[in-house]
């Protein structure tokens, strides 16, 4: 292997997408971001400037997806969530051709079915948003406050597995992040690894 064929192959591994994720820093500005609501509005993270905001990755056919939709947790979560006045973002970083993509028609009509009740779900297809904040996994959360400081990033809860019969038993990071916004207090533990699908992002 020459020099100069090794100088090209450790540039083009450098640029590659997968290794372009961003890391959003707790305790630091939320990476601000626009994108498009699967009912085709612009979503701007600065509409909300005074509202406690989550973010949630996701992946309909994703297995761990599956475990906190088909056992209603995640619609739990939502309803909460939105009934005390929290932003809920569901975020689709799925490529084209790749597991999970959706259109916003179809967005729409799974979330109907399903039950859930995000604010808005946000169509990622390029993954511009999902690099941006470093999305890993589906589910994958952040938690921003109302002045704009990302406060917890991580898992939805403390046991990575695709069992439905294992979120009785779990932590609850998510809820308890907001609860300690709500209180005005610091979120214990503000970085969680994250578990699940990979996020599906175009190469």
């Amino acid at each position: 292997m020459t020099h100069l064929f090794r100088r090209s192959l450790i540039a083009a591994l450098i640029a590659a997408p997968v290794l372009a994720l961003a890391n959003a820093v707790v305790d630091a500005p939320a990476p601000a971001f626009t994108a498009t609501s699967a009912d085709g509005k612009t979503v701007n993270l600065a509409d909300f400037k005074g509202k406690t905001v989550v973010l949630e990755w996701t992946n309909h056919d994703c297995p761990y997806v599956r475990k906190h939709y088909g056992s209603g947790n995640m619609q739990g979560q939502q309803k909460a969530a939105t009934g005390q006045g929290v932003v809920w973002l569901q975020v689709v970083s799925s490529a084209p051709g790749q597991q999970g993509y959706v259109d916003g028609a179809t967005a729409l009509k799974l979330n109907a079915e399903r039950g859930a009740a995000p604010t808005a779900t946000l169509l990622d297809p390029k993954g511009d948003l999902g690099r941006l904040y470093g999305a890993q996994t589906t589910p994958h959360m952040f938690v921003i406050k109302g002045d704009g400081t990302l406060v917890y990033k991580g898992g939805i809860d403390s046991i990575a597995s695709a069992k439905p019969e294992d979120i009785a038993k779990a932590e609850p990071y998510v809820t308890e992040a907001l609860a300690a916004v709500a209180a005005g207090r610091k979120v214990d533990k503000a970085s969680t690894r994250p578990y699940g699908c990979s996020v599906k992002y175009a190469s």
